[in-house]
């Protein structure tokens, strides 16, 4: 059985065809005179687990030896050491904690796990434009890259997940596949050739294909974002207390537990998707890769643990294939199309076979 969602309905020719990630999720590009366009397939449930459409040449994947990439080495280390100020009793206040456990779900679940995942990576649903944006944003506000670099970089680990190219496999090191990929400057996986492979359908949106040709963009929107924290914070301390010092306390507080802390929290979290869910955990199903299910990432990463139920059928906005693997973006996802927010919501492989 094949499944079409059609983004548009005027074609005038194809020029290439790619599938991303998995389960045959194949994605036709068409061109206009003045416009990309593109519309997805869903392969049926029969197809491979692999690509078999997208040949990647040693050159995309090739990583040059000894060679650091300044510009992820320094914000993450930068952001960590700031967020050890949370050791400070000063930067201390329970607002602050709050705003940190908070900020996880906010940035973390909507923006990571379910805009930059679920949504631009996978399209295992369909958003407004307006929120699908606002989602990608809250993503952005974890400095985690570019949408299209983000989906890019997935979208090749689901394709050659724990061989080769696969940008972050355990079978190269733990400390590897957590945060020593991102170290390592690979320049191919930032050329327009491999963007356009692995992210087209992301860069034909103009505001994503702008954070692309202006990446420092994402820099000043995380500072604008903690700015904000800062502001409120500022006001809400005088508010409160009726002078300036505890409203700067406050806004160092908000700053560095809402901001900094919370940005790591994310980091760590989503980077233990990418090691230790493929390397401790149960394998339910047999993937040809290492995913397993880990119930602490999962709990941590708001459903995003059950790594091999993912690996298995990634093309599905759940990964709860057992009643107690518990799936909190999935339930968010719910909720919106209770709403009538989301809809084409694609559930998972045992539930479509049973229609």
């Amino acid at each position: 059985m094949i499944r079409k969602a059609f983004l548009t309905s005027s074609w005038v020719s194809f020029i290439a065809v790619s599938c991303y990630e998995d389960t045959g999720l194949l994605v036709v590009f068409g061109e206009l005179s003045d416009t990309k366009q593109i519309k997805v397939v869903h392969l049926g449930e029969g197809a491979p687990n692999r690509s078999r459409y997208v040949p990647i040449s040693a050159q995309a994947t090739e990583t040059p030896k000894h060679v650091m990439h300044w510009e992820y080495v320094v914000p993450i280390a930068t952001i960590h050491l700031l967020a050890c100020l949370a050791l400070s009793p000063w930067c201390f206040s329970w607002l602050g904690v709050i705003t940190a456990g908070l900020g996880t779900i906010v940035f973390g679940t909507f923006g990571i796990n379910l805009g930059y995942h679920r949504l631009l990576s996978h399209r295992s649903l369909t958003v407004p434009l307006w929120l699908e944006r606002t989602l990608a944003t809250l993503a952005v506000c974890s400095l985690e890259d570019t949408p299209s670099r983000w989906v890019a970089n997935h979208r090749l680990h689901h394709c050659h997940s724990d061989d080769d190219p696969d940008p972050h496999s355990p079978r190269d090191g733990v400390a590897w596949s957590h945060m020593g990929w991102l170290f390592r400057h690979v320049p191919h996986r930032k050329s327009l050739n491999f963007l356009d492979k692995y992210a087209r359908d992301v860069l034909v949106d103009p505001y994503y294909r702008a954070l692309e040709q202006h990446p420092t963009a994402v820099l000043w929107i995380y500072i604008a974002h903690a700015s904000g924290f800062g502001i409120v914070g500022l006001l809400l301390g005088r508010l409160i207390s009726g002078d300036w010092a505890a409203g700067t306390q406050l806004a160092a507080s908000l700053i560095v537990w809402g901001v900094f802390l919370r940005t790591v929290l994310v980091w760590h979290i989503t980077w233990s998707v990418n090691s230790l869910t493929h390397l401790f955990g149960y394998r339910t199903y047999s993937t040809g890769e290492d995913s397993r299910n880990n119930w602490l990432v999962a709990i941590l990463a708001m459903g995003e643990g059950w790594h091999n139920n993912h690996h298995h059928d990634p093309a599905s906005a759940s990964t709860q294939h057992k009643w107690w693997e518990f799936d909190i973006t999935y339930y968010i996802i719910l909720a919106l199309k209770s709403l009538g927010i989301a809809t084409d919501v694609i559930q998972p492989r045992h539930a479509r076979q049973k229609r």
